[in-house]
């Protein structure tokens, strides 16, 4: 069994449970795989302050809020996301698991087009802008990661990816959670999505409204239109992951007592690749 854990970047987050639950895991099982991927979003805004840079987000017409990576800013996401990698690496040793940190660069890890304009909405107006460092996966070295499995190491990746920029590759930033659903999915793997809060609610200010299973097209229906904010993100990553090729994805609460255990026993929300398919069936119908 091979498990995808993404470690959110948050500043509630706390990773020592999750490095714990890997520990035990991988020592536990011999047939158990686990690759880690982290975030880190919340530490490059605190990073880019400290210089005196203030961090920008953009609105997507499609509604979506990300970050806008300038030159300046990817130079910082780079630094930290490195530092955050290295500790993540540091702790797992540690515990005694062989960890081997990488990031989508390395060994073209993840691959795809860099996206120098990105389509932005300004003042309810729909905009170019361009100088932008992201990319768009497109592959994922999953031979890589079966090498580093099979030779003991558990990998811990991360951002940025590798953007294919005319003839040239460079380091763009691409979404922490999304790059945790290719590696997912190309391993067809279960996904772990770890954040600040138990799952997904129905009603996003309730917890007592935490949805446990989504089985079905309706139930997936129910699920997009629950999500918000931030929550929007780990459903496109969710979505990505089934169809790539993932068998089931888990949002769950970092903080919770042996966290990725938890998640695996009946934690959080599961979503099952069922959902997807009944989906894609119900489609198939009505345009039939």
């Amino acid at each position: 069994m091979t498990t995808v854990v993404k470690i959110g970047g948050a500043r509630a987050v706390d990773p020592a449970g999750a490095l714990s639950d890997v520990a035990s895991l991988t020592d536990e099982d011999e047939d158990e795989d686990v690759a880690v991927v982290h975030g880190g979003s919340t530490a490059v805004d605190e990073t880019l302050e400290r210089l005196g840079i203030e961090p920008e987000y953009v609105e997507t017409p499609s509604g979506v809020v990300g970050r806008f990576t300038d030159a300046e800013t990817m130079e910082v996401f780079e630094m930290v996301f490195g530092h955050l990698n290295t500790q993540l690496v540091a702790g797992l040793q540690s515990q005694g698991v062989d960890a081997v940190g990488l990031n989508g660069v390395d060994g073209k890890l993840l691959y795809g087009p860099r996206k120098s304009a990105v389509r932005v909405m300004e003042d309810g107006k729909r905009k170019i802008r361009r100088g932008d460092h992201s990319g768009t996966i497109k592959r994922v070295n999953a031979d890589l990661l079966e090498t580093l499995f099979a030779d003991g190491y558990t990998p811990v990746a991360s951002p940025p990816m590798a953007g294919k920029d005319d003839e040239e590759v460079v380091p763009v930033n691409t979404d922490a959670d999304r790059s945790a659903a290719h590696i997912a999915g190309a391993l067809e793997a279960t996904l772990v999505l770890l954040t600040d809060v138990e799952g997904i609610y129905a009603d996003p200010d309730d917890p007592s409204t935490l949805i446990e299973s989504v089985e079905t097209a309706a139930e997936w229906a129910d699920l997009e239109d629950a999500a918000e904010g931030f929550m929007e993100r780990k459903v496109m990553a969710v979505e990505e992951a089934l169809d790539g090729g993932a068998d089931e994805v888990v949002v769950a609460d970092a903080n919770a007592d042996d966290p990725i255990l938890s998640a695996l026993s009946g934690g959080g929300t599961h979503v099952h690749a069922s959902a997807l398919s009944d989906t894609a069936e119900a489609d198939t119908e009505e345009t039939q």
